[in-house]
């Protein structure tokens, strides 16, 4: 499958549904669902650097779409400069994209994030490498990832999935799991009807649980031997 025409084909259909003020709109009734902490939405138009920097962007990228990409990167810089988050305006991002509080958030050039994802502070879509062409991730639809979480390279992260605070994911994620760790492992879940949430608390213990497995195998093992 084209990459690039996938790209090209998530910013038609989003242009085509939204202007950049319908997306601003529905951007902040997302952040008033989804922030208990919210009191207002005059309080989320002016104290919310992650709907800041989300609205920059969409200026930025049309920009840089229309091949404008000095200006481009200049909204972006400037846009760091206030609101700590770093979007390179190449990045394709969907509808109801929230980044939560915000500060040190970086999102590479060639990601795609897809719609109803949220992400914490200190969270990194990287690359890899210096190689042209798709070099950062592509996180589809329901997405969470957790704060300090670092997603690198060209990888799919499975939609109605979770990604734990401070994992390191440099594999692909399958859809409906859970990632944690460093390098980070994934737990299945098969149900497709759980809700992403935001509560981190109850990420699983990878460790804990291989730990359990293998001491269930070696008391299996004694038994047999018994």
């Amino acid at each position: 499958m084209d990459t690039n025409n996938n790209v090209k084909k998530t910013e038609e259909n989003n242009e085509k549904k939204l202007s950049i003020f319908q997306h601003l709109r529905e951007d902040v009734k997302t952040i008033m669902e989804r922030d208990p902490a919210v009191k207002s939405v005059a309080e989320v138009l002016l104290c919310y650097p992650g709907l800041h920097a989300v609205f920059n962007h969409r200026v930025a990228h049309f920009l840089f779409r229309h091949k404008r990409f000095l200006l481009a990167r200049m909204i972006s810089q400037i846009t760091r400069f206030f609101t700590g988050v770093e979007i390179h305006p190449g990045a394709v991002i969907g509808r109801r994209f929230f980044i939560d509080h915000g500060m040190g958030v970086v999102i590479g050039e060639t990601v795609e994030i897809g719609n109803d994802v949220t992400i914490y502070q200190g969270v990194t879509l990287g690359g890899t490498g210096k190689h042209k062409g798709k070099r950062h991730p592509t996180i589809e639809n329901n997405v969470t990832i957790g704060s300090g979480a670092k997603v690198l390279g060209p990888i799919v992260i499975g939609h109605d999935s979770k990604i734990g605070a401070g994992a390191v994911v440099v594999k692909p994620i399958l859809p409906y799991s859970t990632a944690v760790g460093v390098p980070a492992h994934q737990v299945i879940n098969k149900s497709s009807t759980e809700k992403i949430d935001l509560n981190h608390s109850e990420m699983p213990d990878i460790v804990d649980i291989e730990i359990k497995e293998l001491d269930k195998r070696l008391h299996d093992l004694e038994n047999k031997i018994k």
